[in-house]
């Protein structure tokens, strides 16, 4: 198999954006395709990508980067915050809805680059649920559609709402979870492209059309048009999409799925990913989804790929690269990379991983196989390097000033030290997290993967302090929606990072 996003001998490999990128949704402009995701507890928010082939994706920026844009507080819990934006252009400029369940509500961003800045947001308090679509119709009309599925007409300039929301389509009969509307203009019909099933194994996408954006809409013989529900497919949990049509009039879609591994019921731990698949028109005019496998057929036009985030970090910039995320804010007293030039300063705010308000950067675990390394200077506090999927989720190797060495699991109520070692003399130490195949003896109960913590020595040798089933770090275990994230904190004073490297194995399919 090509790599994540890789194009080879005519295929490309899904997922095209790995990792934890759930929720997407996709615009074009000329031959440029921009990509948003939802970002849920973690600052910044909503990333943005950019692409010229819908395979190769590099993230331009994010939406949500100034403290005034996201307000999520301490007590926001993990997996909630940002949900579901939906990104379009329109007469000129781009426009990005999305709901902070946390704070704010529904909430409309504008920019003329998608990169940024982008505005200040637009509240809407007259549009209620998840998931909002926006789409204008012939006369200039702006309509919202969400979760429901309602719909409501709005002034996208001042957020004030125009009319009574009305209900549409709600999908399957006795489907539940009818979400993540998208609504479009194809030919002499609109068509409202849901998903519904639940976000789990039984996840899939419905279509209906109608004359106008608000219906009547009649369903697609055919629903769902996508779901490998009760399938031995190698991706699960297929929906909530978005269609998209190329300069040369094919049409695409992108939608978010899982890669279980392990035993039964398999665990996911990379969380929702972003997938691409083809689509064609039947001759009764609905939209057809391709198959979606692990190795696709790639588009009919020249691959052009771009640069992806560096393995290694030296810190060396100004500020941190788009990639890089927080806990529900950032704020400049608590994380620097000026105030050391050439490091990573992080000053602690809360006492350990299971604090909401912990002092952390990190990036998503995009790999099922990888290595994170980072050297960390501990005379002034005590911090780590951490594999994170909530507060009561994670694995951590932790240094302090005098020279211990600690590796930390927390699953669920239980949080307990399962390594440690004294270093000979206290100073800058190397710590390691390998995340890498199960065992070799399967089992019915097996997780995907195995996290081993420990110190790495200036000459390489691995000195393993934990062994670990990855499975608890799984959305099958801890629930919610998001995935792992491998990072730094400061649980106290004041803690230094030279530099921090994220390694996919040469082998990355478990």
């Amino acid at each position: 198999m090509a790599a994540a996003g890789g194009w080879a001998g005519g295929t490309f490999s899904n997922p095209v954006i790995p990792g934890f990128h759930p929720d997407p949704s996709v615009c074009r402009v000329g031959e440029d395709y921009y990509l948003v995701c939802s970002s849920f507890e973690y600052f910044p928010g909503v990333p943005v990508f950019h692409s010229r082939d819908l395979v190769h994706w590099e993230q331009i920026g994010n939406v949500m980067e100034r403290p005034g844009q996201l307000r999520l507080p301490d007590t926001a819990p993990s997996s909630g915050g940002v949900y579901a934006p939906t990104i379009r252009h329109h007469d000129g400029r781009f426009w990005l809805i999305t709901t902070d369940v946390s704070h704010d509500g529904n909430v409309l961003f504008t920019a003329t680059d998608p990169a940024g800045p982008w505005s200040d947001p637009v509240l809407l308090p007259g549009v209620k649920g998840i998931d909002p679509d926006l789409a204008w119709d012939e006369d200039g009309t702006c309509w919202v559609t969400s979760a429901g599925i309602s719909q409501i007409a709005i002034d996208p300039g001042t957020g004030q709402t125009l009319g009574a929301p009305r209900r549409l389509w709600s999908g399957t009969p006795g489907a539940k979870a009818p979400e993540a509307p998208h609504l479009y203009r194809v030919g002499g019909y609109w068509y409202l492209l849901i998903a519904e099933g639940g976000t789990e194994r039984g996840h899939g996408i419905s279509v209906a059309r109608g004359p106008a954006p608000y219906g009547p809409f009649e369903p697609c013989p055919a629903n769902p048009v996508l779901s490998h529900r009760s399938t031995d497919q190698a991706i699960q949990n297929t929906g909530h999409g978005d269609l998209v049509q190329a300069p040369d009039g094919s049409w695409w879609i992108v939608f978010l799925g899982v890669r279980p591994g392990g035993g039964t019921p398999g665990w996911h731990v990379l969380g929702r990913e972003t997938f691409l698949a083809p689509v064609t028109w039947s001759a009764d005019g609905w939209p057809v989804i391709g198959e979606a496998t692990p190795v696709m057929a790639a588009p009919p036009w020249p691959p052009r790929p771009v640069p992806g985030p560096a393995a290694r970090d030296d810190f060396d910039a100004a500020r941190l690269a788009p990639h890089w995320i927080s806990l529900r804010s950032r704020p400049q007293e608590a994380v620097s990379t000026t105030e050391r030039p050439g490091w990573l300063t992080l000053r602690a705010r809360g006492a350990s991983l299971d604090d909401p308000a912990v002092t952390f950067a990190g990036r998503r675990q995009q790999h099922r196989a990888c290595r994170a390394r980072t050297l960390l200077d501990p005379a002034a506090g005590r911090g780590g390097l951490a594999v994170r999927l909530d507060e009561r989720h994670h694995y951590a190797i932790e240094a302090a000033p005098d020279g211990t060495v600690r590796a930390e699991a927390r699953i669920g109520p239980l949080r307990q030290t399962v390594g440690e070692l004294r270093l000979p003399e206290a100073g800058p130490v190397t710590l390691r997290a390998d995340i890498g195949g199960p065992p070799e003896a399967w089992d019915p109960r097996q997780g995907p993967d195995v996290v081993r913590l420990g110190v790495e020595e200036p000459d390489g040798v691995f000195t393993v302090l934990a062994e670990l089933d990855g499975r608890y770090l799984s959305t099958e275990v801890a629930g919610g929606f998001t995935g792992r994230v491998i990072g730094m904190y400061a649980a106290e004073g004041t803690v230094r990072f030279d530099w921090f490297a994220l390694e996919a194995e040469k082998d990355d399919a478990l």
